[in-house]
């Protein structure tokens, strides 16, 4: 596995795959060919099919310049190692090549060549599943964050600590702002309403109402173009900034500590990108809000008391019960389902917390045998319900979709 630093991006919405990874790819590509004059650039797949409304040409465009890039769509055009794929080509003064460049956006940010994953990160996690690192924990009597610190030295804390520092911001700014969210859906954001609502609520109902807000807060921002932390994605990154905002609000849980829930959390989520997937292109939903609601499950187990028994049963819950997940995301946009699923998922990570903790932590079955479930589960649902813009929830939306699809 490759550092927390890859999988914990700081970054602007409204998607890790399709507007952080095309910025960052143009990036690269313009580095590599400053005597280029004119780009094409080719999206392929599930890119190009949702590529609209999750802002990917203006990522692009910002970077290589509008006045000399053409952008092709191809959306029922699948290259065979990822469906989220891009051709960057460079033309001189002349009219000569400089460059093609086909990359892949695989995740949570990340960008992969074919046969090469995470550009330009090494491994430095010499156990990628949780059976074998706990294992290590019962051994060495040590937590998981002391295994990410064995592994990742001491800095991490001070990059966890911005990362802590840009989710609790977030939280704020969503809880600030209102109106409605960019696009054709006319979406109000509700995270404040839920705040002041959950105010006037009993403890158990006020308790959901303001892990909702947070949740609510976080995943709206995202969706605005606001600055969040992908954890591990862009479109789940409302579940575990909420749970840990609650929680150390609620329950004055020091910083350090949060941090080294963090640390568990991420992980949880590393295990999952190394060995199967968290790009909801590839493997749906169940890859990125599914996901992220097994790291909150494991943070707040962590937080909690919890034995590394307990930590990894809660992750496993955390992301069983969100198996079969689809990506169907309305008009292309991080908006319907998205935000409701990240409040949803930050209450039902509560949930298999409190489950966890009920018990001594032996279960029937592994965290890794999950993910290696939810990686079949994800390649055997169909394209359209895939980040595509085509089946589920959005296929009633197409009509109006379409109106703002370049094909």
């Amino acid at each position: 596995m490759i550092t927390l630093k890859e999988l914990y991006r700081i970054g602007y919405g409204p998607s890790s795959s399709h507007t952080m990874a095309p910025r960052k790819a143009a990036t690269i590509f313009l580095e590599r060919n400053p005597k280029a004059n004119f780009f094409k650039v080719t999206l392929y797949g599930s890119l190009a099919a949702t590529g609209k409304g999750h802002m990917t040409d203006k990522a692009i465009l910002e970077v290589l310049g509008e006045s000399r890039t053409h952008i092709t769509w191809r959306p029922k055009d699948f290259l065979p190692f990822h469906p989220n794929g891009m051709k960057f080509i460079g033309i001189d003064a002349l009219g000569n090549t400089t460059e093609e460049w086909t990359v892949f956006s695989t995740g949570g940010g990340s960008l992969s060549e074919e046969g090469q994953q995470d550009l330009p990160f090494k491994e430095i996690y010499p156990m990628n599943s949780a059976t074998e690192i706990l294992s290590w924990c019962m051994r060495t009597g040590k937590s998981y964050w002391e295994y990410v610190e064995e592994c990742e030295g001491k800095t991490i804390w001070e990059y966890l600590a911005k990362v802590w520092e840009t989710m609790q911001q977030a939280v704020k700014n969503g809880l600030e702002h209102e109106g409605v969210l960019p696009g054709p859906l006319g979406l109000r954001r509700k995270a404040t309403s839920y705040y002041v609502r959950a105010d006037g609520y009993q403890h158990s109902m006020r308790t959901r109402g303001l892990l909702f807000a947070y949740a609510l807060a976080v995943s709206e921002e995202n969706a605005g173009g606001g600055k969040i932390v992908t954890a591990p994605t862009c479109g789940s990154c409302g579940v575990l900034p909420s749970v840990l905002y609650h929680l150390s609000t609620s329950r004055q849980i020091s910083d350090q500590r949060i941090l080294k829930a963090l640390a568990t959390a991420g992980l949880f989520g590393n295990i999952v990108k190394t060995n199967a997937s968290i790009s909801g292109a590839e493997v749906g939903c169940q890859g990125e809000v599914g996901v992220a609601c097994a790291m909150a499950a494991a943070a707040a187990a962590q937080l909690f008391g919890g034995t590394p028994a307990q930590i990894e049963y809660a992750a496993e819950m955390g992301l069983e019960h969100h198996l079969g997940l689809t990506c169907d995301p309305v008009c292309g946009l991080v908006q319907i389902p998205c935000i409701e699923r990240n409040a949803y998922a930050a209450a039902r990570a509560m949930d298999a917390n409190s489950y966890a903790m009920l018990t001594d932590g032996v279960h029937q079955v592994s965290f890794d045998k999950v993910v290696e479930v939810m990686k079949k589960t994800g390649h055997d649902l169909p394209s359209l319900y895939k980040e595509t813009g085509e089946g589920g929830l959005a296929e009633d939306y197409k009509q109006m979709w379409d109106t703002l699809h370049i094909h």
